[in-house]
Formats: C-alpha cells, sequence, structure tokens
C-alpha cells in the first residue's frame, strides 16, 4: 500500500478491479467512522460503508484528481449517509419526551445550575443523539458536519454540494428546530 492513490485508480480504470482493494483497505476506517455518526445500528453502519465503495467503485471514473482521493472519497460518503438519513425519516421520529433517567437527571442538573454542568458525557451524548435524530436529514446533517465534526461552512458546502449560505441558514434553522424540542421536554417536565 506504499503506492499513492493515483497508481491504484489508473490500474482500475485500466481494467485491474483488484487494484481497487487497497483503497478501499486504506480508507474503509475512515469511511466506517464518517457512517457511525448517521446510523445507529451496526448493520445499518456496514450498509452505509459497502454503498460508499460501490458509488465510488461505480463512479471513479469521474474522479478528477484536482483533490486527493481522500476528499472525493469522503464527498460520496457525506452523500451517501444523507441519502440513508432521507431514506430512514420515518424512523427517525421518536417521542422526545421519552427520555431515559440518566438523560433525565443530568437535565436536571443542567437546569438548576448551568455553570455547573455535570461531566456525566454518556447522557449527554444520548440527549444530543436524541434531539438530532428528531431532526430532517439535512438539518442532522449540516449539525454534524459543523457541530460534531468541526467542519467549517466551506467545507460542508464542498462535500455536500449546497452553497455557503445554504449551510449557514440550514445551520441556523437546525439548531432553532434542536433548541424548541429541548423546551419541550423541558417544559413537558417541569409543568
Amino acid at each position: 500500500m506504499d503506492a499513492p492513490d493515483s497508481e491504484f485508480i489508473a490500474q482500475v480504470l485500466q481494467g485491474d478491479v483488484s487494484a481497487f482493494e487497497p483503497l478501499v483497505q486504506k480508507y474503509q476506517p475512515r469511511v466506517f467512522a464518517t457512517a457511525r455518526r448517521y446510523a445507529r445500528r451496526e448493520s445499518e453502519v456496514e450498509d452505509i460503508v459497502q454503498e460508499v465503495f460501490i458509488k465510488a467503485f461505480q463512479k471513479l471514473s469521474s474522479y478528477r484528481a484536482d483533490a486527493p482521493f481522500e476528499h472525493w472519497l469522503m464527498r460520496v460518503a457525506v452523500r451517501t449517509c444523507y441519502d440513508f438519513l432521507r431514506k430512514h425519516q420515518r424512523n427517525r421520529e421518536s417521542a422526545l419526551a421519552e427520555i431515559t433517567d440518566e438523560e433525565e437527571r443530568w437535565l436536571d442538573s443542567v437546569a438548576s445550575s448551568p455553570a455547573e454542568t455535570p461531566e456525566d458525557g454518556d447522557a449527554a451524548k444520548a440527549l444530543v443523539d436524541r434531539l438530532l435524530s428528531s431532526l430532517p436529514p439535512a438539518d442532522r446533517m449540516v449539525i454534524t458536519l459543523l457541530d460534531i465534526e468541526q467542519k467549517t461552512v466551506k467545507e460542508i458546502a464542498k462535500l455536500t454540494g449546497w452553497s455557503v449560505s445554504l449551510v449557514k441558514v440550514r445551520a441556523f434553522r437546525a439548531r432553532a428546530k434542536m433548541r424548541k424540542a429541548l423546551e419541550s421536554i423541558s417544559q413537558e417536565k417541569y409543568l
């Protein structure tokens, strides 16, 4: 695997299908990590990763080499994850009021003294995941890329094919929806 990506790509484009395998091995961990941010079950993650590499293989001739192969592949991965979210939107509308005891304790402690936010990362992560799962796919995608993966607005625009202004608008609206969902949980709990 010491050969540069361009050599493997050239071999695949010349008909040597087996030359795609080193690219899969090299980038599989990164694609898995990306897919895990969008799917809950490991079987779904595996399906997404498989779909990413199938699409990458099928569209390899469209890779222009004006950016590293990894960037092109991650663009394919993000778009595949977005497609997955859109297909599975019907399952994403969970009852936000049904939070676990651990999430409820974390929320109570934050509500009572926000300056002393507890360090219970698991409860906070579970609550954020629950709030994210209630969002439409585009909103969930932009929040995940921007706030969890720490991508810049320009990077997100490049990955998704959206304009910079659309990324900003979607991020603003998605955060507002998350805030509203969190407020509704708090109101139901404290009223």
